[in-house]
C-alpha cells in the first residue's frame, strides 16, 4: 500500500504539469479551433527563461517574470503569424504553429547549449514527510501551482469582463462581434494566456533534473490529455492530465513486474493506450462537446 500511495503521489505530481500544458492547448483551441503545436517550444522557452532569471532574482520571482515574457511572445506570435491567416483552413494554421514550434526551439536551443541547465528551484529531489510518506517537495509544488492556476482561470472566466468576452468569442464569434466583443483581441489574449501557462509548466518540468534540448518532448504528453478530457473543456484538460500522469506512473512502477511481456519503457506509450481506450468509449473525450452535423 505504501508503494501504491507513492506511485499515486508521483503520478499526480507529473500529472499536474501535464494538466497545465493541456490547459494551454485547450485555451487556444477554444478561441480559434486550432491545436497549437507551438506549445512545446513555448514551454521550453519558459523553462530556459526561468533558468536564466533564477540566478539574479530567485526561482519564485523568475517564474512569473518568465511567464509574462513568454505571454508577450505568444501575443506577438498571434499578431504576426496567426492573425493574417484568418479565413484560411484550420489545418493550414495548425501547420504554421508546427513551423513556429521548430523555429522557436532552434533559437532556444542556442541558449540551452549542450549541457543541462538548472532552473534554480529550491526543492531538487528533497522529500518531506506527509502522513508517513516521503513525498518529494516538487510534487507538492506542482499540485499547488495547478490548484492556483485552476482557481485563477475559474475566477477569470466566470467573473471578469475579459473572461466573459473570451467565453462568448469561443461559443460564437459572429454573434460576439455583433454584440461588440473584439474577437481578434480575445484570440490574442488567449494566445498570451496559453503561452504564459506553458511557461509556468516548463519551469516545473525542469525541477529535479534541469532542462536540455530534448525537454520539449514532455509537452507531447499533453496531447493525449486534451483529447481524453475533451478538446474544448478546460476542466477536462485538468482531468486528462492527471489521468495521464497516474497511468504513466503506475505502468512505470508495476509493468515490469506484472506485465513484462509489454517490454521495457511501456510507460512512455501508456498515455496513448489510455487515449485509445477512452476514444473507443467516448469519441469526444470525457468532457468534450458532442457535435452533430446535419447533412
Amino acid at each position: 500500500m505504501r508503494d501504491v500511495l507513492l506511485t499515486v503521489v508521483r503520478g499526480l505530481g507529473f500529472g499536474s504539469v501535464y494538466a497545465l500544458l493541456a490547459v494551454s492547448f485547450v485555451i487556444i483551441y477554444k478561441s480559434s479551433k486550432v491545436v497549437s503545436f507551438a506549445q512545446p517550444a513555448l514551454m521550453l522557452a519558459g523553462a530556459v527563461a526561468v533558468s536564466y532569471l533564477s540566478g539574479p532574482v530567485g526561482f519564485f520571482l523568475a517564474v512569473p517574470l518568465a511567464a509574462i515574457a513568454i505571454a508577450m511572445l505568444g501575443w506577438g506570435l498571434e499578431r504576426t503569424t496567426i492573425r493574417p491567416m484568418i479565413g484560411r483552413p484550420v489545418f493550414v494554421v495548425a501547420i504554421i504553429t508546427l513551423g513556429l514550434d521548430i523555429a522557436i526551439r532552434v533559437v532556444v536551443n542556442v541558449f540551452i547549449g549542450p549541457d543541462v541547465r538548472n532552473v534554480g528551484d529550491p526543492w531538487g529531489l528533497s522529500t518531506v514527510d506527509l502522513f508517513g510518506l516521503p513525498v518529494q517537495e516538487r510534487y507538492i509544488a506542482m499540485a499547488v501551482v495547478l490548484l492556483v492556476v485552476g482557481a485563477g482561470l475559474f475566477a477569470f472566466f466566470r467573473y471578469s469582463r475579459y473572461g466573459l468576452a473570451m467565453r462568448a468569442s469561443s461559443l460564437d464569434q459572429e454573434t460576439a462581434l455583433v454584440q461588440g466583443v473584439p474577437v481578434g483581441n480575445m484570440t490574442a489574449l488567449a494566445w498570451a494566456m496559453a503561452a504564459g501557462i506553458a511557461a509556468v509548466a516548463g519551469a516545473f518540468v525542469g525541477t529535479g533534473g534541469g532542462v536540455d534540448q530534448s525537454t520539449w518532448v514532455i509537452a507531447l504528453k499533453a496531447l493525449p490529455a486534451i483529447i481524453i478530457g475533451g478538446l474544448d473543456s478546460i476542466g477536462g484538460a485538468v482531468v486528462g492530465g492527471l489521468l495521464v500522469g497516474l497511468v504513466e506512473s503506475f505502468f512505470a512502477t508495476y509493468q515490469g513486474e506484472y506485465l513484462p511481456f509489454l517490454g521495457q519503457n511501456f510507460s512512455l506509450v501508456s498515455p496513448y493506450v489510455l487515449l485509445l481506450v477512452v476514444l473507443l468509449v467516448r469519441p469526444y473525450g470525457l468532457f468534450g462537446t458532442r457535435e452533430v452535423e446535419r447533412v
